[in-house]
């Protein structure tokens, strides 16, 4: 009995002991406790590069197809490279080179091309991954990455949606058309002439004179037009050749070879200033109605926007002052019925300037040009803004 008793006595003790427990527990607990900090810590790190992903392919993808609309890449081979470039550039801040390097071997991206007659589109999809690592404390549940991935798509493309033009150019070639510019042209003896276009003398050098500059310069504006047109489609031009009166003109036509040879380049410089009919001329020219006007023809031809424009340009001011009140009231007619107005003053006095200013468009559709290197480029400058209207690229 007293065997058995002394055993009871031993597992009552056992029993009530309650020194150890805490290490026990704490044995157990511990790996719970670090494995729950580690995948706090590592979901709040995945939700936040997933977003991140997610923002880098987005960009990625629309980067790529905005390229590809624009030109700026040559194909969709370099689009793609760009794409993946992109996303690999967004991220670096964030990741580390493991994960970089990670990311670039399994981000990918793919360019569709779609064309029709009138148009191309492209969409271009990108799919971004790689392996996040994880803290040390995920280590308890024998993990060491998790894979974060994201997917994007979007479109772009041109469509050559193209807008017309009908561009009368009137010009001056009144007397003091015949004055040099500052512009050398030799050293040769030649005759010089005043403002007036009256000859003050025979004597070198000889410089480029104010006529000659002007047909340049007019000849610049028609090649933009047929670079942006080169099948003679879209662009129709005539010019006005004025001094005193119209003293030459040109009809309408496909192109420009006309207005270049029967008045740009047959320009020769005589006579008063007086705008308003050369103007009015113009006016009437594009307002026509009937099966003949510019907008018929257009619209036969398969144009059905059309945009009208008038170049106009002097280097003096008007002899009477009735001229500048019937220019100034073509010009607000011509503007009030859609028609843009450019305006030229090459080397004019205060008045013709003032003129101009007043016929412009806007302070953008007008230029003052003191030289024979302003007035060529006040001239390219309207040609090329003209011509940019025919191809519009929608994205």
């Amino acid at each position: 009995m007293s065997t058995l008793h002394s055993l009871k006595s031993s597992l009552s003790r056992l029993r009530n002991d309650r020194h150890g427990n805490f290490g026990m527990v704490t044995a157990i607990v511990i790996p719970v406790l670090i494995g729950t900090a580690g995948v706090a810590i590592d979901f709040s790190n995945m939700v936040l590069q997933q977003r991140q992903l997610q923002e880098a392919s987005d960009a990625a993808a629309l980067a790529a197809a905005t390229a590809l609309a624009k030109g700026t890449v040559a194909d969709g081979t370099a689009a793609e490279a760009l794409a993946k470039d992109f996303v690999v550039g967004q991220m670096v801040n964030y990741l580390s080179s493991t994960d970089s390097t990670s990311l670039r071997n399994s981000t990918t991206a793919s360019v569709t091309t779609t064309t029709t007659a009138t148009s191309k589109s492209y969409k271009v999809k990108v799919t971004a991954a790689y392996a996040m690592g994880l803290t040390p404390l995920m280590n308890v549940f024998g993990k060491k990455s998790v894979n974060i991935a994201s997917t994007s798509s979007t479109s772009s493309g041109t469509s050559e949606v193209k807008s017309a033009l009908s561009m009368t150019l009137a010009l001056d070639e009144s007397g003091s058309m015949l004055a040099d510019t500052t512009t050398k042209l030799n050293n040769n003896k030649c005759d010089h002439y005043n403002t007036s276009g009256s000859k003050i003398g025979s004597y070198s050098p000889c410089y480029v004179k104010k006529i000659d500059a002007l047909k340049t310069a007019a000849n610049l504006l028609l090649d933009q037009l047929d670079k942006a047109d080169p099948n003679f489609k879209y662009s129709r031009t005539n010019a006005i050749g004025w001094s005193s009166k119209v003293q030459v003109s040109s009809k309408f036509a496909w192109g420009t070879s006309q207005t270049r040879s029967n008045v740009i380049n047959v320009l020769s410089a005589g006579g008063g200033t007086e705008s308003a009919a050369p103007m009015k001329k113009a006016y009437d020219d594009l307002i026509t109605t009937g099966s003949s006007s510019e907008t018929q023809i257009h619209a036969q031809a398969g144009n059905p926007n059309l945009t009208k424009y008038i170049v106009l340009m002097t280097d003096g001011e008007n002899n009477a002052s009735s001229s500048d009140t019937n220019t100034l009231k073509t010009c607000t007619d011509a503007k009030s019925a859609g028609i843009k107005i450019y305006s030229i003053a090459f080397m004019a006095p205060t008045a013709g300037q003032n003129l101009l200013r007043s016929c412009a468009s806007g302070a953008s559709y007008y230029f003052q040009a003191e030289s024979m290197t302003d007035l060529l480029g006040a001239f390219t400058s309207i040609g090329s803004e003209a011509s940019s209207d025919k191809v519009i690229v929608t994205q």
